[in-house]
């Protein structure tokens, strides 16, 4: 057992020098493994317009903890480049959530309620709720998101369901937010997850004060048609 510790610790001193040890480069492991990682700046850019050409895709937006401002809880469903969305979302309204069925078709927007059928009412007027027509909007959605990110940084290679993508650490803020989570303002820090093969997000979440939003995005480009109902 005393012969033991010794052994212990001459090993712990071996691993920790070679852990250390500089690359050819002169680099630590850490430092060159951050080197090969694609630049943030190209990722956010390339993805930002693979964005822009997106038809049809399905969306999850989810947000926990208490956000001063936000009273979107969840919404998801799909939509299109057009405008065009089907889904549902859930309302923070009165101390409660309230669960809605929406149909985004031209300037309409019909909006069913726990009780009753839809009621057709302007689209202007979900913009002062959640708009899900402006996601795909390359003026107001995703696109301007990407496009006006800051303090890009390539953190990771991880998978989102089971696709191989960069996270990347941003900044973005309020403004820039409102066509995809209305109601922030002020710098939000966000991670980005962006598909290798083909740079479109697959997943972001943003840090807010309070709580956190997530978005997901899947099935790009499915053959999708909606109708008034």
């Amino acid at each position: 057992m005393f012969r033991l510790r010794p052994v212990l610790a001459l090993s712990a001193v071996l691993f920790s020098l070679v852990a250390c040890t500089p690359d050819k480069a002169g680099n630590s492991g850490g430092e060159a493994a951050a080197a090969s990682l694609p630049s943030g700046a190209t990722l956010v850019k390339e993805s930002a317009t693979a964005m822009r050409e997106i038809k049809t895709t399905r969306f999850l937006i989810t947000a926990e903890g208490e956000v001063a401002g936000l009273s979107l809880r969840r919404a998801e469903g799909t939509l299109t480049e057009e405008g065009s969305a089907k889904g549902t979302a859930q309302i923070e309204q009165a101390g409660g959530v309230v669960e809605l069925e929406f149909v985004i078709v031209g300037d309409k927007l019909y909006l069913k309620g726990p009780t009753g059928g839809y009621q057709t009412l302007p689209l202007t007027l979900a913009a002062t709720v959640y708009d899900p027509s402006a996601i795909l909007d390359p003026d107001r959605g995703i696109a301007k998101v990407l496009g006006s990110a800051t303090s890009v940084t390539t953190e990771a290679s991880e998978s989102v369901d089971g696709k191989d993508a960069w996270r990347v650490a941003v900044v973005t803020t309020g403004t820039d937010l409102a066509g995809l989570i209305p109601g922030l303002t002020g710098n939000i820090p966000a991670k980005l997850w962006i598909a290798d093969a083909d740079k479109r997000l697959l997943k972001a979440t943003f840090t807010l004060p309070g709580g956190t939003a997530t978005a997901i995005f899947k099935e790009f480009d499915a053959p999708v048609t909606i109708s008034a109902p």
